[in-house]
């Protein structure tokens, strides 16, 4: 089997190349988070992760509320967020992304959404054991950082 070599991209950011639905669903949620958490979270995207020497970039990081500061950038955040979302690309594997969010949880991050494109789901972990599955159709509830989202406006 030949060696597949990755894209300065997936080196840089540990993580594969995203799709054209990935990029649609990463800038809805975005934008459904910033409208309705914008006074209780700071949303950041693909922003460079380095928590106890565990580098990651998540496609969605919420942060608690934080003043910007555009004269004293962050380059590589060391504290971790309160949630991490993943959105799964088309060359990755669900184990791959459920391995990811314990990772996340061991360096502590609170909650862990993984969003599954092909079946329009979004995992959402409190723990690496506890889970609840929500349908494109569902409100999304994240009882860890108290957030409802109506889900039909992200994959539409």
């Amino acid at each position: 089997m030949p060696e597949v070599k990755l894209s300065d991209y997936e080196t840089e950011r540990h993580k594969p190349m995203p799709s054209l639905n990935h990029s649609i669903i990463q800038a809805n949620l975005i934008r459904e988070l910033g409208l309705s958490y914008k006074k209780k979270y700071r949303i950041a995207s693909e922003l460079s992760l380095d928590l106890s020497d565990w580098p990651s970039v998540p496609d969605i990081c919420i942060f608690p509320r934080m003043p910007l500061d555009l004269r004293q950038d962050v380059i590589t955040m060391t504290e971790p967020p309160l949630c991490a979302i993943e959105i799964i690309s088309p060359s990755q594997t669900l184990n791959e992304l459920v391995d990811k969010a314990g990772k996340y949880f061991e360096h502590g991050v609170r909650s862990c959404w993984i969003v599954l494109l092909p079946l329009g789901n979004i995992y959402v972990f409190t723990s690496p054991e506890d889970y609840e599955i929500f349908r494109a159709t569902d409100t999304l509830k994240d009882t860890e950082l108290d957030i409802s989202l109506p889900l039909a406006e992200v994959f539409e």
